[in-house]
């Protein structure tokens, strides 16, 4: 599949997400007030989380596309990478304040003061989440796995665990509406079930924006694989000095080969230009490869 045609799908599915996730989010928030359902407001924010996955997605389709420039000889991924991380200081925050929020109400309410039931609508709201984004999920990873971009999967496991947290919300307010007043702590409590939801990928989306940042290798189950591939091309003896990082929604790769003491330049350069294809055939082409060639006799 052309590049071109590619980021166009991703961009398409991507963009359809958006629009399910605003929609969601006006409906939980509006609702979720209105309906006087903390669990459905918390939902709101997890959603916002999807839409700001979607954004990301988008923003790093956009980096992968624009070429390297004197100033960034490995593109502009890392702007990605710090943004995510910023935005998801800025959910982790959300996600503590909607745990002690749901944890301020439950405690209010073991002591005599009254919850207001969430009315039916929110119930509504929630099944309609579950549904959407269930959907979107099925649609997201269909295109993910066929245009082979692991960004676009990762984040088509985002639109299911909203859905999933909307399960949550689903079962608390349906059991605070058919079990009665008395069952109505199970509303906030659901919320305090999303916000660890929030709380989890947040931590996550910080975690690896960190390990991208300092410079974290690969992991090893990738450079057992990417070893493999160089020692199948031919001419290719013992590679090594294998180094690797990512760079934003790209990798980079630098490694070392031996090659038989009697090849001439062009022999030798021709064998590594055959190992950069076979590493951005399977890891693609807007990789940084750096292939290092080294005569045979020097292996200790």
């Amino acid at each position: 599949m052309k590049a071109e045609e590619r980021n166009k799908d991703l961009k398409s599915i991507t963009i359809k997400g958006m629009v399910v996730n605003i929609v969601l989010i006006i409906l939980k928030l509006v609702v979720g007030f209105l309906g006087k359902s903390a669990a459905l407001i918390a939902d709101a924010i997890h959603s916002a989380s999807d839409l700001i996955t979607d954004v990301i997605v988008l923003v790093g389709s956009f980096f992968g596309n624009k070429p390297k420039d004197s100033n960034h000889n490995f593109g502009h991924g890392k702007i990605e990478t710090l943004s995510t991380a910023l935005v998801a200081t800025v959910l982790l925050g959300a996600a503590v304040y909607i745990f002690y929020a749901g944890a301020v109400n439950i405690i209010n309410h073991l002591n005599g003061n009254h919850i207001e039931k969430p009315n039916f609508i929110t119930l509504i709201i929630a099944g309609i989440s579950i549904i959407s984004k269930e959907i979107l999920y099925q649609l997201t990873v269909k295109v993910g796995n066929r245009i082979n971009s692991k960004m676009l999967i990762a984040n088509a496991w985002h639109h299911r665990s909203d859905a999933l947290s909307s399960i949550g919300v689903f079962l608390g307010i349906g059991g605070a509406l058919i079990l009665g007043d008395k069952w109505v702590i199970l509303d906030p409590l659901a919320a305090m079930l999303v916000s660890v939801f929030i709380f989890l990928l947040a931590f996550k989306l910080i975690r690896d924006s960190l390990k991208e940042l300092i410079e974290t290798s690969l992991p090893i189950d990738i450079q057992t694989e990417i070893l493999s591939i160089a020692e199948n091309v031919e001419g290719v003896i013992k590679p090594h000095n294998l180094k690797t990082r990512n760079v934003g929604n790209q990798i980079a790769i630098d490694m070392h080969i031996y090659v038989e003491d009697h090849l001439n330049i062009v022999e030798a350069h021709d064998i590594s230009r055959d190992v950069e294809s076979s590493l951005k055939e399977r890891f693609g082409e807007e990789s940084f490869i750096s292939v290092h060639v080294e005569p045979k006799n020097i292996i200790k």
